[in-house]
């Protein structure tokens, strides 16, 4: 019995650290939406989650090279949107352009990173959301 009460308090503090750290994320999410003026090209921080996805050019967002510049680029943040009705689909469209990325101040370049890390972070909450209530269609189902 105790190693089942175990697991559930395991599980509890984990879903709880997650959330806090969600509830944290958005909050410098935010602060860094208004920093880089990403409000210029969308009217309110609600709207950013609209988009598929948040890219990037100019810096590596891989793992292993988190940061890293790409010599030759333009530092931009790009989004993904995406209309089914529309004769092309996905359209990127620049939120923020910085200029060659070599030109572009360290300081600058690590938000910009840190603001598509925390924008995936919270948008794969949102996905998860999603298909957490389409699965439960499945359950109505099975009775």
């Amino acid at each position: 019995m105790s190693s089942a009460l175990d697991k559930l308090k395991n599980l509890t503090n984990k879903i709880s650290s997650y959330e806090l750290a969600r509830k944290e994320n958005m909050k410098r999410l935010e602060r860094l939406f208004e920093e880089l003026d990403i409000v210029a090209k969308v009217e309110n921080f609600e709207k950013l989650f609209e988009f598929k996805a948040i890219n990037l050019s100019g810096v590596s967002l891989q793992d292993e090279t988190l940061g890293e510049i790409k010599e030759g680029k333009y530092l931009q943040i790009l989004a993904i949107s995406y209309d089914k009705s529309a004769v092309v689909k996905s359209k990127n469209i620049s939120l923020a352009y910085f200029g060659r990325v070599e030109a572009v101040d360290e300081e600058i370049r690590e938000r910009v990173v840190e603001f598509v890390i925390r924008y995936r972070f919270e948008k794969s909450f949102i996905n998860l959301q999603h298909y957490h209530t389409m699965l439960g269609s499945f359950r109505k189902r099975d009775g």
